[in-house]
């Protein structure tokens, strides 16, 4: 994999799991009360692939950093394991969510009922994200592959999910904003880190057509 191809994958990848969340996160605001099996299967679903999609962006993106600079390969593997523990605790309770909903006989909220996966993709899944995005944000601006600003956001953006660590001791009420599933600690983090995201891909896959565009160094 050339530095060119890893920063399209890179960029491609980004900006395909950005999408799925995007049109995940207002599916969780349609209803008021126990929202039917269509719409939690449904954004369950659309969660799945754009992890899916996040798998082959922190792959790619370790191989950009070792293309970028080889002596910073290690913050490449740092975000592509921290990100691959995450996306595998999300991907657990997602699974823990749909297999209650499938098995219930009546609508439920399996944000409320399914206890545990609130802490799995609460505050696990926030200290995770800490790491993965200080990793992102210290190899892109150590290795300057990519604009100054996306380095600078991801820490940022790694701080913000620190702060809500703590989020386990405040209940699991949903319409609480720092509660353990509360609409801040998850939904509104959750849109914050999608569109970063997404701005994250189209600058890494821009910066592979500015590159191509470069004459050739001589040997």
């Amino acid at each position: 994999m050339n530095e060119t191809f890893a920063r399209r994958l890179t960029g491609l990848a980004g900006i395909a799991a950005a999408a799925a969340l995007i049109i995940e996160v207002p599916l969780y605001f349609v209803y008021s009360g126990p929202p039917p099996d269509a719409n939690v299967l449904t954004r369950l679903l659309l969660q799945i692939f754009a992890l899916a999609f996040l798998i082959v962006f922190v792959t790619a993106f370790r191989e950009l950093v070792k293309r970028v600079n080889p002596a910073y390969e290690w913050v490449g593997s740092m975000a592509f394991a921290t990100g691959l523990v995450y996306a595998t605790v999300t991907l657990v309770s997602s699974g823990l969510e749909a297999g209650a909903v499938i098995a219930a006989d009546r609508s439920i909220d399996p944000t409320i009922t399914v206890s545990g996966t609130y802490v799995l993709y609460g505050s696990i899944s926030k200290v995770l994200l800490t790491l993965f995005l200080t990793a992102v944000g210290f190899g892109i601006s150590r290795t300057k592959l990519l604009p100054r600003w996306t380095g600078r956001s991801a820490y940022v953006l790694a701080g913000a999910n620190l702060a809500f660590v703590p989020s386990l001791f405040f209940g699991n009420d949903p319409a609480d904003f720092y509660a353990a599933n509360g609409w801040g600690t998850t939904a509104s983090l959750g849109a914050i880190l999608s569109y970063w995201l997404l701005a994250l891909g189209i600058s890494t896959y821009r910066s592979a057509t500015a590159r191509a565009a470069l004459p050739a160094q001589p040997r």
